[in-house]
């Protein structure tokens, strides 16, 4: 069953049952509401993932809601569950353009979202914040999509000077199959700039519940570092077999495995590499990170500030301002909205996104080491 929760200005969240249109502007004294729309992971492997993402955005619309109040405008987050599974993506992706909502954010399928952009372009209908590197989605032929964080291209090509400057050569590299074979190039493309080829590599199922197979494989090519695209699920059983292995190479995760990847190695007391696309959690002297916490108290979320709800927060942010520009513009539309996008330069409190330049907002990437006593070393 396709579960449906909707997010409203600091009330937490509520069973969905219809919607209205983009710009709900209801009689008398009812606020003017703004609607977005999101398919997110909240059942199977990716749960947690799905759900800090929504918990980020819902902060960010919720603070805004209370700022805007005056102006009789409240921001809204319909919240469809495709339980990471790319056609239950696509399947919600419909539903959401067809009941109106003014723009799609924070889609946590790179796959899915890739599978959606003909719904996507053909309703041209804003794609924002997409939770996920996929390199699928950042052609330049996409003419909807709008990234708030860097893609995969930029991850890999830190991750790869890394692995020249440590000296490493026999490289593993594991990713998910159903995704865009753009990422496996880019990663490709990334080695090949430093003359290493991988020593093996895997295509895996984010949702099998093994992983046996594919440690045999890694542990058969005595790799010095094995480097992942993948949900948290699999990377940390793939990790924790590995080291029950006795194996003592390194291991980088991208940044789609999250949050949860590291709350994971930290019960577990393992370490690895990763890549975040936003500041750390634990600056709070960065602006938009001690904002998000107290966006959180307001929302009434029990999330805390992770790497993955601040991306959430990050795209929710981008949100609000740019509808903020397309309603002073007239009367608020996805073609107004678009438009606001293609032509905004904010700076969040230490995170700066601009769309002048074309659809990749930001490219921040930044390495950081998680030791087993689950400290964020870089």
């Amino acid at each position: 069953m396709k579960r449906r929760t909707m997010l409203f200005a600091g009330c937490g969240s509520a069973a969905l049952g219809g919607f209205g249109p983009v710009w709900a502007a209801p009689s008398g004294s009812a606020p003017r509401v703004v609607r977005f729309g999101q398919s997110a992971s909240l059942t199977g492997a990716q749960a947690a993932y799905g759900k800090d993402v929504q918990a980020g955005i819902g902060a960010a619309l919720a603070a805004a809601s209370v700022a805007d109040a005056a102006q009789g405008v409240r921001y809204e987050l319909h919240t469809l569950d495709d339980g990471g599974v790319r056609n239950n993506c696509l399947r919600n992706v419909r539903a959401l353009v067809d009941t109106g909502v003014l723009s799609l954010i924070g889609l946590t399928s790179g796959a899915g979202a890739e599978a959606c952009l003909p719904v996507v372009e053909g309703a041209q209908v804003p794609l924002l914040g997409t939770a996920s590197g996929n390199m699928g989605i950042r052609s330049s032929k996409v003419s909807s999509a709008f990234h708030v964080r860097a893609g995969y291209d930029e991850e890999y090509r830190r991750m790869v000077a890394y692995i020249r400057d440590v000296g490493m050569r026999r490289v593993g590299v594991v990713y998910l199959g159903d995704t865009s074979r753009a990422n496996l190039d880019a990663m490709t493309q990334a080695l090949g700039a430093q003359s290493i080829v991988p020593e093996v590599s895997l295509a895996i199922d984010r949702n099998a519940a093994s992983f046996d197979v594919e440690v045999a494989s890694l542990l058969a090519a005595r790799l010095d570092i094995v480097l992942f695209t993948a949900n948290a699920s699999p990377v940390a059983k793939i990790i924790d077999g590995m080291r029950k292995a006795h194996f003592a190479g390194l291991f980088y995760a991208s940044s789609f495995a999250g949050q949860d990847l590291i709350d994971t190695l930290t019960a577990r007391g393992q370490s690895c590499v990763m890549s975040v696309v936003v500041p750390r959690p634990t600056s709070q002297k960065v602006s938009v990170v001690a904002q998000c916490q107290r966006d959180l108290v307001l929302l009434g979320s029990t999330a805390r500030v992770g790497i993955t709800t601040l991306e959430g927060y990050i795209a929710g942010r981008v949100a609000v301002d740019a509808a903020r520009a397309a309603m002073r513009s007239g009367t608020l539309s996805r073609d107004r909205m678009k438009e606001a996008l293609a032509g905004l330069r904010t700076d969040l409190g230490g995170y700066p996104v601009s769309f002048a330049g074309g659809p990749q907002g930001s490219r921040f990437v930044e390495l950081l080491a998680l030791d087993r006593y689950g400290r964020l070393i870089g």
